[in-house]
Formats: C-alpha cells, structure tokens, sequence
C-alpha cells in the first residue's frame, strides 16, 4: 500500500520530499503546490493550519525538497518559554550567562547556518522575542545571551502557528513588520475535515502503522467503527486520527478493530460530504466490489481513485503510486 502518498504523521519526515506527497482533496491539492514552488525559493515561509494538522512535517519535507537539504533542520517550539529561556534556546548563552549556565551553548539560530530554522507557535513569542527574531531574519544578525559581540548566519526560517496572526496583528499583539518579513509565501494546510478522499487512506495507514509498530496483523475495520471513522470530525487533526488508530490496534485482540476500540470524543461531530466522494463504507463496497472493512478494499478505491485522476493513464498512475507498472497491473487484475 502506498502509504507513503499522504501528508500523514507515520510517513517518516528524515528522508521524505514533497514528490513522496500527494492528495486527491483540492484544499491539499493546493497546499502542496504551493509547498513545492516554495521550496524552489530562498524566501521565508509561513504555515498555517490548525493544531496537529502536519505543519512540523510540512516544514520538513519543504527542507529536504529545497537546494539546503544537506544542511541542518533545526525545529524550535516558541510556545509557553520565558524570555530569557527563548533567548537562550534560540541565540544561545555563554558560559555564567545566567544561574545554571555552566558552559557557552550555540542557540537554533547558530546551528541552523546553511540549513532551516523552523519556528512552530512562533505567535506565542514576546514582543521583546518577535524584535529580536526580526533583526535575525533581517540581518542575519543576532547576540548570545551574555554577550555583547553580533555573530551572524546564514539561516532559511520556516515559522508556523495556528493562531489568527491577522487578529492578533490587529490587537497589538504581533508585530507587523514581523510578519511581512516572515510570510514571503504563506501556505496553509487544510484540516482533515476537509480532506474526505485522502481519509480513507490515511486511516489505512494509521492501522498498517500501528499494526508494524505493536507487532500486530490487522486486517481492519469492523462496518460500524468505519462509519465513526468517517464521519468524525477530527479536530485534533492528523496528531488525533494517530493517536485514536494506534490506540485501538492496542486495545483490538483480533485481526478487526470494533467500534467499541475507537476512544473518539463523546460528543462527535459530523461533517457533510459528497456521496460521490466514496467515504461511507457503503459507498466503499460499492466502488471496490469487496468487504469494506479490509485494508485491501481502501488501496483498490485508492488506486481507482488516482486511475481516475490521470484519465486512466496507468503509467502516470504507476509514479504517483510509486509502484512499478506492472505492480499495478496486478492489483487490477
């Protein structure tokens, strides 16, 4: 199975490059073009999305896609740290600098030369942190705590939130000229809410994941707990559907997992989608002719699905797969 094909947590972010991503939703459809002409660019990106939406792997692969790949990523969360800590993570201190600091350390700023610094909650800084990041960004320049001499790097800053950067500009409480300088190109990552195509695979690969990892040989869902997977509204995003998949592979002592093995919010959303969508489990057996609780069942939709996609053409198929030509033509048949 081409588990590899979505922007999902279990796909592994080390190695992985934007052509390794694909979508049939065309809210991620657009998301990942703008990703791959970003990562042709030295401009500074902004990420948007909401929380567990895949902004860290987003980040990583627009890296390892970009003409800094052999460089560093470095990956910095700006969220709930006190000043003199944030200027410590990211500019480093020298040694005495404050109580504790028993060495001289390199901040994010410094071991990021020639590669990507990657800020996540990066509204959640300080109007003393957001100026201090600015003159980084804009200069290069920045000072370790403790220190009065400008040490410079050559830095590729990806930054990332899920607040309202709009609002909070409007408030007084992000910088504008903060923002102009880090959203060269904004991209936003759509909630799995509105990727109905995409989920089905996604949940798949949650399961062959999980099942790899606990040691497992599931074969899938029972009827009534692919209805509650699809109709759940996931506002914990991809970090959710993780968390809820790997969470029933471990409670499910046979090869399919109930209903009853979903620990989902109790009081569960649901959202509309299209019928022609296919995401009932209904719907699924209807477009694969086969048991809808199998794992097998969501690769077929999904090799249908890109088959449909590329007008047939089975070698553009094969690529977007990343299976051999005659690999495909012996899952059809």
């Amino acid at each position: 199975m081409t588990t590899e094909s979505q922007l999902t947590s279990s796909a592994d972010p080390s190695s992985a490059t934007l052509d390794d991503f694909h979508s049939a939703d065309p809210p991620m459809i657009r998301c990942l073009e703008l990703a791959r002409v970003a990562a042709q660019t030295e401009l500074p990106i902004l990420i948007l999305g909401e929380s567990g939406a895949g902004k860290t792997l987003l980040a990583r692969v627009i890296h390892n896609s970009s003409a800094r790949a052999r460089s560093p990523f470095i990956a910095f969360n700006a969220a709930a740290l006190s000043d003199t800590l944030l200027d410590s993570q990211l500019f480093g201190h020298e040694r005495g600098a404050f109580t504790g600091a028993q060495k001289t350390v390199k901040g994010k700023f410094e071991l990021a030369h020639h590669g990507t610094l990657f800020i996540d909650e990066i509204a959640d800084m300080s109007s003393s942190a957001q100026s201090k990041i600015l003159r980084a960004v804009e200069y290069g320049e920045f000072e370790r705590l403790g220190s009065d001499s400008l040490r410079k790097a050559d830095v590729r800053l990806i930054s990332a939130t899920h607040l309202p950067l709009h609002q909070l500009m409007g408030a007084g409480r992000f910088r504008k000229d903060l923002f102009y300088r880090i959203s060269g190109l904004t991209v936003t990552i759509p909630p799995l809410r509105a990727r109905p195509r995409d989920l089905p695979l996604l949940i798949a690969a949650e399961i062959a994941a999980a099942s790899r990892r606990l040691e497992k040989a599931m074969k899938g869902l029972d009827a009534l707990a692919t209805e509650r997977l699809i109709s759940y509204s996931w506002p914990g995003n991809l970090r959710e559907l993780s968390r809820v998949i790997h969470t029933a592979v471990a409670l499910t002592p046979t090869e399919i997992i109930p209903a009853e093995a979903l620990l989902l919010q109790q009081s569960f959303s649901v959202f509309t989608v299209d019928r022609d969508l296919a995401t009932s489990p209904a719907s699924f057996a209807a477009a694969t002719g086969e048991n809808q609780d199998t794992l097998e069942a969501v690769e077929r939709q999904h090799i249908l699905r890109i088959l449909e996609q590329v007008g047939g053409n089975k070698r553009k198929a094969a690529r977007i797969l990343r299976i051999s030509r005659s690999t495909l033509d012996r899952k059809l048949a």
